[in-house]
This record gives C-alpha cells, sequence and structure tokens, in this order.
C-alpha cells in the first residue's frame, strides 16, 4: 500500500469512528450523483436522522480504499457507531421494518411515509439519441 494510500484509508478509519453516523456516497446529499446513493440520502431525510456524508466520487482511491475497508464493493456505504450497516438496499429493507430508525437511535416522524421514499433520479437527465436517418 503506497503512502497516500495509507492516508486515505487512515481519513476513512477516522471518519468512520468519528461519527455516529456516517454515509459514503456518489455527490453531496443536496446534489446526490446516483440513484442509490439519492434513495438512502432519502431514506435518512425522511426519519430526520443526522448523518455525516463524504462523497467518493473526487477520487477514485476513495472507494478503493473503503471497500478494501469495508469488505462492501458497492456504493453508497451506511456506517452506524463505526459498523457498516450496508447499501441503499439494505438501508431500504431496514427503513421499512423501521430498524434503522432503531439502529440511528431516532423516532421516526409521525408523517413517515412506510415505504422507503423514491428519490428523484440525480444528476444529469439521460441522453436521449434521435433517429433521423430515414427508414
Amino acid at each position: 500500500m503506497s503512502t497516500v494510500e495509507q492516508q486515505i484509508s487512515e481519513e476513512i478509519q477516522k471518519a468512520i469512528s468519528g461519527n455516529e453516523v456516517i454515509l459514503f456516497m456518489k455527490g453531496r446529499p443536496e446534489q446526490p450523483m446516483c440513484g442509490f446513493s439519492a434513495r438512502t440520502v432519502a431514506a435518512l431525510d425522511a426519519l430526520g436522522a443526522s448523518y455525516a456524508a463524504v462523497d467518493i466520487l473526487p477520487d477514485p482511491r476513495i472507494r478503493q480504499e473503503l471497500s478494501a475497508l469495508s469488505n462492501w464493493p458497492t456504493i453508497p456505504q451506511l456506517f452506524v457507531r463505526g459498523e457498516l450497516v450496508g447499501g441503499c438496499d439494505i438501508v431500504t429493507e431496514m427503513y421499512e421494518s423501521g430498524e434503522l430508525a432503531e439502529a440511528i437511535g431516532v423516532e421516526p416522524p409521525a408523517d413517515a411515509p412506510d415505504r422507503a421514499p423514491e428519490a428523484a433520479e440525480a444528476g444529469a437527465p439521460p441522453l436521449t439519441i434521435e433517429n433521423k436517418l430515414g427508414s
């Protein structure tokens, strides 16, 4: 492991241990850059949860070192009190069963939906290709 990778790994470990709830995601909570990150943020926000977030996109080594530490290949990754909870699918299931609120230690708001909120697709709209070649 290079010195830079070692430093990145140490910073990730510090971030995980220094925050009760932390989400490693693509983009920022205000502007998620993938649907999975957007849906995870929507679930946390629906619970009124307080959490830190780290954008893994600026440096591909962040994702590489995070996945090596967590042994989890996909993004987003949610950690609560130093433990990996999981990615979007697990967070969604836990939200719907009530386990996420319990794990984070929040009381779900009375108006929180029973199903995990669907997030608007993040990032740029998909490209459309128009066929102008005639048939």
